[in-house]
């Protein structure tokens, strides 16, 4: 066995200990097919309010512009789908990945110690991890490296766990060997366009972020605009729909990461606990959560409006 294949085993083996699902590698260079999509999404105005996705259009198509010298992206998946969602079946929803702590700071940390091991057990290596907040087009990546391939809803999917983990990596300037791409089995199945009650999915493979609920419940800052009155199917932060419906998330199963369980309040909650959320009760709830980034003034636009819509 060659070094980098040594090098690449054991990089994979300690993704796996630290909790990670899979762990695939890809050689760092210009992703040529994505840079004509991105264009073309951008000039289509489908990132909305999202300005930011429209700089450093460079770096997000070539990781060599992130890291000095990088020669891999090590593209590595973390489950988070529960093991019980919330009780009360008429309650405002929150996306399943809200449901835990803060993904970034505790995938964050687990990359770290990825990096810290590489540097122990094979010497120099400069690295960065990236999750999901800096200019990096992580499930591109995943899928280049063999994770999955990206479904007619855009978000990875993978035979075996289906596509309810959180996608990141970490580049790196060492050489490994890189795993080769898996093949599209979405087939003909349309239930992620045909569910989606905003019709983001404009077409197989593409979607408007602009319409998404996800979009409209956590990156607008704006107030909602009146024509979605009533189709956010009672989402209140985030969406799960396309995933719900998609049938290989038949076999995902339930986490073991100790960060993601929920705070104990959270699922019990009804819809008149949601209706007359207090700012003390939004801070103890989702003290280490995702859902921060709403704010309590985002969360409580979002219920009035779904309130509103129910009357």
């Amino acid at each position: 066995m060659g070094t980098r294949e040594k090098y690449t085993q054991m990089i994979k083996a300690e993704a796996k200990r630290l909790g990670f699902l899979s762990c695939g590698i890809s050689e760092a260079g210009f992703l040529e097919e994505e840079a004509p999509r991105l264009e073309d999404w951008l000039h289509k105005g489908m990132q909305g309010e999202m300005g930011y996705m429209a700089n450093h259009f460079d770096k997000r198509l070539d990781p060599r512009l992130l890291v000095d010298g990088a020669k891999s992206v090590i593209s590595v998946i973390l489950n988070y789908y529960p093991e019980q969602t919330q009780k009360d079946p008429e309650s405002p929803k929150i996306s399943k990945y809200a449901y835990g702590a803060d993904y970034h700071f505790v995938i964050k940390d687990k990359l770290r110690n990825l990096l810290e091991f590489i540097q122990e057990e094979i010497g120099e290596v400069q690295g960065r991890a990236f999750v999901d907040s800096a200019p990096v087009l992580d499930k591109a990546w995943a899928a280049k490296s063999g994770l999955g391939w990206i479904g007619k809803n855009a978000n990875l999917l993978t035979k075996q766990v289906g596509s309810f983990y959180f996608v990141a990596e970490l580049i790196v300037d060492l050489e490994l060997e890189p795993d080769t791409p898996v093949t599209d089995h979405c087939g003909s199945c349309t239930a992620c366009i045909d569910a989606c009650p905003t019709q983001a999915i404009v077409a197989p493979y593409i979607v408007d972020g602009s319409k998404c609920i996800s979009y409209f419940t956590i990156e607008l800052k704006d107030e909602l605009p009146p024509s979605y009155k009533g189709k956010f199917d009672n989402w209140m932060f985030g969406c799960d729909v396309c995933q719900d419906v998609c049938p290989w998330n038949r076999f995902s199963k339930p986490h073991r990461e100790e960060a993601f369980k929920p705070h104990p309040e959270l699922l019990e909650m009804s819809k008149a606990d949601w209706y007359e959320l207090t700012e003390d009760t939004f801070k103890k709830v989702f003290k280490k959560s995702a859902v921060k980034r709403a704010k309590y003034s985002g969360l409580t636009r979002n219920i009035s409006f779904l309130k509103d819509a129910s009357e």
